[in-house]
């Protein structure tokens, strides 16, 4: 029997990635069958990456509202703050893991490039880029492979842009091997009420393409976080092409354009391409938008009309300009060698409509295809993981103390991930435009000058996802805390933070019980330390095979912050300065080992619990470092995290060039005092006459502390016995990770 063209549109529909729910809504929607490439724009607009259909519910719950916000994420692509002086901030990230475990270089360029447009299309000029990297065993092959062309790629780039890349983080596990993680930070200034709204203001004004040719190049993608990769996909989608010498053109010819006050609204392409930009910008002022495809620049000359609009080309830009103001667009990118083409009008339709050849290909409500409107929202089911169990047998007492600790700190600060990443961030350029006070790693977080102004900008990019892992509630606020405490410890204020959530298939109950824990564990934490989330991004369907099995990567929601430092004498780094200063250490201690480095690294341990955290001890905690920096007390600060307190001190002791001498406390195993984990802990050092200062603030406060020692020499020594010279340490710290790739 003959199928029905009902039944065929329903087959195609499904062939898209929508299912039978979705197809029906689509029909009473339009009131009629869709033909295919409406089909193709709901089955782009409904997925995960654009509509975030099964994590949005989850996401409306982290707080938005913050004393310094100009501008939710929610009204304008992403927030701003206002930093004083009459400028604001703005930053994001985003994830390009899929296409990156694909083809590495591209894939990071592109994600180096689209970052930075989010950034400028909002008028903001990008000054600084930060990363988060995450690669599996580093001895295998295809790893190394992956690791180097994507540093590669985000060194061509961001190098080319003349953006400095200031920060970031570098980690190895087994569970990334074939799923790598690569999300992009940007960092961008504008001056207060000279920003660019992503809207399409006014009907009658015209609708310009920017940029690149539109050609195939991405079109396959569709939906890039519904495809599950592994290396025996046959069916690999193209990856786009990135080109930063044609970025760094387009971005200075739209800061350009932008100064003439005939910009309306402006927003970059990504995923989704033209469809999605125009359809999001519709969005909020409840507008609609007439495109002529015909008049889009293309590549190929035998491009489909639902090719034109899903193309996902590098370099191109959606923007609304004053109708009759035009030509002065037209002469701002004609003399920068740029494309600048009238593809259409906004109206006042409530609809996108398009167009070719005359005909109209596309007739679809805004209100049915964006967030908050009438595309699909599901809550998947939650169940706690398995492996759980495996959690609660943990036993410290079952853990041998080391016979030889200082063998077992070698090996330990021998792991991949507490060694130096110089041979990463050495390939970026991160003195570009002078900007960075803290290049080389110097301070917990990359502090930024801005020049003209006293104030200076402290950011950072954190997630121990070993954490989450452990207690995905638990460990998503440490994420939180751990990036606001980078801050504290750089003399700055936390003011914000952005987010990107890397999980596994949400429609596996246990992988969205770890989504909506680390979810309301980022929401409590930032309400805690009372920043707002003025944006993010979530990177599902992130799974790698191990044995023979598809399994989700470490649940992994990292965390971007933006902290404020008032004054140029407040801003704090981490080296050890002077012999004789002395070494205390802020902080509750916990005679504890969970999910520490020492654990996995040396004694390949995988299951334990998450380390001591309480989410109101850390609060005080740097409430108080923040007060005592700014009472010229503290000489140095560096917060424990991984690795535990002896990575802690080495690497102060590195960076300085200068030895410690200190004593452990007996009380605690000697192997959980140096090597574990626990939170809100925060080592500082001070001149030795301010010493009954710091104990009267600390004891009248009630804050925990213990004096470990002082800065002595050139050697590490620990309760009397020598650890070797600082700089015999210093080359295993540096030179490990390039030996590993170079072999």
């Amino acid at each position: 029997m003959q199928a029905t063209e009902q039944e065929v549109s329903l087959q195609t529909a499904e062939q898209l990635g929508l299912n039978k729910e979705e197809y029906n809504r689509i029909e009473v929607i339009l009131g009629r069958l869709p033909n295919y490439t409406e089909l193709r724009v709901f089955a782009v607009m409904w997925s995960e990456q654009c509509s975030y259909k099964n994590s949005i519910d989850l996401l409306r719950t982290l707080p938005r509202e913050g004393k310094k916000l100009l501008a939710a994420a929610a009204d304008e692509n992403t927030g701003l703050m206002d930093i004083g002086n009459g400028l604001a901030c703005t930053f994001k990230i985003k994830p390009f893991n899929h296409p990156s475990s694909i083809e590495p270089n591209q894939g990071a360029a592109m994600g180096v490039g689209e970052i930075h447009r989010d950034i400028y299309t909002k008028g903001a000029r990008p000054i600084a880029a930060l990363n988060s990297l995450r690669f599996g065993n580093l001895d295998d092959q295809h790893t190394k492979h992956l690791l180097q062309g994507v540093v590669q790629g985000i060194s061509n780039h961001g190098n080319t842009l003349g953006i400095p890349t200031v920060g970031g983080e570098l980690v190895f596990n087994d569970c990334y091997t074939h799923s790598i993680l690569v999300n992009a930070l940007s960092v961008g200034i504008v001056k207060v009420g000279d920003s660019v709204p992503a809207r399409a203001e006014g009907p009658g004004n015209s609708v310009l393409i920017i940029g690149s040719k539109t050609g195939k190049d991405g079109v396959q993608i569709g939906t890039p976080g519904t495809k599950k990769l592994n290396e025996n996909d046959g069916d690999k989608p193209s990856i786009q092409t990135a080109d930063p010498l044609q970025g760094k053109v387009l971005m200075e010819a739209v800061l350009e354009a932008i100064g003439t006050g005939v910009v309306i609204g402006m927003r970059n392409m990504g995923v989704g391409g033209i469809a999605r930009s125009s359809v999001e910008m519709c969005s909020s002022p409840g507008t609609g938008m007439v495109v002529h495809l015909d008049e889009v620049p293309t590549r190929q000359s035998d491009m489909k009309d639902w090719e034109i609009l899903l193309s996902e080309t590098q370099e191109r830009i959606l923007i609304v300009a004053v109708r009759g103001e035009e030509q002065t667009l037209y002469e701002i990118f004609e003399k920068w060698g740029l494309d600048c083409t009238m593809i259409g009008e906004v109206s006042d339709t409530d609809t996108v409509q398009y167009f070719q050849h005359s005909e109209k290909v596309v007739d679809i409500p805004v209100e049915s295809l964006v967030v908050g409107g009438r595309a699909p929202v599901y809550s998947r089911k939650t169940v706690k993981p398995r492996y759980f169990s495996d959690i609660r047998k943990f036993n410290i007492n079952r853990v041998k103390s080391p016979k030889n600790i200082v063998q077992v700190a070698k090996k330990l600060f021998a792991s991949p991930n507490l060694v130096s990443k110089r041979w990463a961030y050495e390939q970026f350029d991160s003195t570009i435009r002078t900007t960075n006070l803290t290049s080389g790693a110097k301070a917990d977080a990359a502090i930024l000058r801005i020049k003209g102004y006293e104030r200076t900008l402290a950011l950072t990019i954190d997630c121990n996802a070993g954490y989450v892992f452990a207690d995905p509630y638990v460990g998503a606020m440490i994420a939180v805390s751990e990036a606001a405490r980078n801050i504290t410890c750089s003399g700055g204020i936390p003011l914000a933070t952005t987010n990107c959530l890397n999980f596994g298939d949400p429609y596996n109950p246990e992988v969205y019980y770890q989504f909506a824990s680390a979810v309301k564990g980022i929401a409590d934490a930032c309400k805690r330390f009372e920043i707002p989330v003025i944006g993010g991004d979530v990177s599902f369907y992130n799974q790698t095979l191990i044995n023979d099995r598809n399994q989700p990567i470490f649940p992994t929601p990292v965390i971007g912050m933006l902290g404020i430092i008032d004054k140029k004498e407040f801003q704090t780094t981490l080296e050890f300065k002077q012999e004789g200063d002395l070494i205390y250490m802020i902080g509750n201690l916990s005679n504890s080992l969970g999910s520490s480095e020492y654990l996995r690294h040396v004694l390949n341990l995988k299951y334990s619990p998450v380390p001591h955290f309480d989410l109101y001890e850390e609060f005080e905690i740097q409430k108080h470092i923040r007060k005592l920096i700014r009472k010229k007390i503290v000489r140095s600060a560096h917060d424990v995290s991984d690795g535990g307190l002896f990575t802690n001190l080495m690497e102060s002791a590195i960076a300085g060039g200068l030895g410690f001498d200190i004593e452990t406390v007996d009380t605690f195993r000697k192997d959980s005092f140096l090597f574990g984990e626990s939170q809100g802990r925060i080592v500082i050092t001070i001149p030795r006459e301010q010493e009954d200062i710091l104990q009267n603030y600390l004891i009248n406060n009630n804050v925990s502390f213990t004096k470990l020692g002082e800065v002595f020499g050139d050697v590490a020594i620990i309760d009397e016995e020598n650890f070797g010279y600082v700089s015999d340490w210093k080359r295993t710290h540096e030179d490990t990770l390039g030996n590993k790739l170079d072999n």
